[in-house]
């Protein structure tokens, strides 16, 4: 069954909502309404659907607070929250960095140190512009006081390079690897020059790319090419063009990608140390309207590292965002399996890992016209969602 025929049968063929990268901008904002019912995972499992807060604005990640129960979201607008889920309270957070809210930009990703809350450093990526107005993905750092509601010993740690003049395009999820070393992404800022020379595939840049870094910022000496002068030395992986979905494999100790296609062209990626993933001159998508391939096929080149999963060109795209492996206790049948958001295509996708097969599950949410943008795992196995609109909420599945 090929992507387009699976999603007719799914019920999900809506004319105008499956075209993931149909238009030049991805991230065109979306409404949605939070339920509390009961929905079902395809397989027969029952879930409730209940909504944990409401009126979030553009709310990019959600990250659960070990033993304190309390959920920390970043919302693109510029604001860190701490959500209470007993009863929906949102306190802001002060002492997060002033942001570029514009376009794609704006507050986005937050980690946790491995060893929070001792030291209880949370790390976030954001936008932020220069003197010129030109703007860059940045990371930084601050200790949280949870109770305090603030951060302290806020600290910038590295910005990606060169500065643009564009609004699209930041990446910005960030990870901890089971090397203690943070892992970030970082787009392609929307450069159109689908050719050898464009800058994701100009590793004299950080655009497009995976970095790897020291918790504090720095450049680790393990890095692929520290030893290249050619290289910028905080590159681990390029040829991306826009991650925004990151993850860790629980097994494999792999990092895990999702990634925007141009039109369709979406992907799954495992990330390899030193791996050159295409974007431009290696890609299964096409150009917006036209519908022409963009440089050719992974498998046409041996020089590339082709997705473990894609949406080709004319199968409608997805696109992802938010990702996490299923690690709970709550849904035992989804145990090893791949979270993903989905944005135009407005679903949850589910994925069965075996290795590098991965295979698409049933669609979970299809129903409720919600643009995912980020999905994690609670402590207590039920799965958190983070739905894209103006006005939004974040809902909790949990058995039903």
């Amino acid at each position: 069954m090929d992507r387009r025929t699976f999603l007719a049968a799914s019920g999900l063929a809506v004319a105008g909502t499956l075209t993931g990268c149909s238009a030049p901008e991805e991230d065109q904002p979306a409404g949605g309404s939070a339920a509390t019912d009961a929905v079902t995972d395809g397989s027969g499992t029952g879930l409730a659907v209940e909504t944990v807060a409401e009126g979030l604005e553009s709310p990019w990640s959600v990250t659960p607070l070990p033993a304190a129960g309390r959920l920390l979201v970043t919302e693109r607008v510029g604001r860190v929250v701490l959500v209470d889920p007993s009863d929906g309270t949102v306190t802001r957070v002060s002492g997060a960095p002033s942001v570029y809210a514009r376009g794609q930009g704006g507050m986005l990703d937050a980690a946790l140190h491995p060893d929070f809350p001792d030291p209880a450093w949370v790390y976030l990526t954001y936008s932020k512009e220069n003197d010129s107005g030109e703007s860059a993905t940045h990371l930084g750092r601050g200790r949280l006081d949870a109770d305090g509601a603030q951060f302290t010993a806020f600290e910038q740690l590295h910005v990606a390079e060169p500065f643009v003049d564009s609004d699209g395009h930041f990446g910005s999820r960030v990870v901890f690897g089971p090397d203690g070393l943070v892992y970030v992404t970082v787009g392609d800022r929307q450069f159109k020059d689908f050719g050898p020379d464009h800058v994701a595939q100009d590793r004299t840049n950080e655009l497009g790319t995976t970095l790897r870094l020291t918790p504090s910022g720095g450049i680790p000496d393990s890095n692929p090419f520290t030893d290249d002068p050619d290289a910028v030395d905080s590159i681990f992986s390029y040829g991306h063009r826009n991650a925004q979905g990151m993850t860790v494999h629980p097994d494999t100790g792999a990092i895990w990608q999702a990634e925007f296609g141009e039109q369709d062209g979406d992907e799954i990626n495992v990330v390899e140390r030193g791996g050159n993933y295409g974007w431009p001159v290696a890609d299964e998508g096409c150009t917006y309207g036209s519908g022409e391939p963009i440089g050719v096929s992974h498998a046409e080149r041996d020089d590339v590292v082709a997705p473990v999963y894609s949406w080709d060109c004319g199968s409608g795209g997805f696109p992802p965002s938010g990702t996490t492996f299923y690690t709970g206790d709550a849904f035992t049948e989804w145990t090893g399996d791949l979270l993903v958001g989905g944005l135009a295509s407005q679903y949850l996708a589910r994925f069965t890992v075996d290795g590098r097969t991965v295979k698409e599950a049933q669609p979970l949410l299809a129903d409720r016209g919600w643009r995912i943008r980020d999905v994690a795992v609670e402590p207590s196995g039920h799965v958190l969602v983070a739905v894209d609109s103006p006005n939004a909420p974040i809902v909790r599945l949990r058995p039903a």
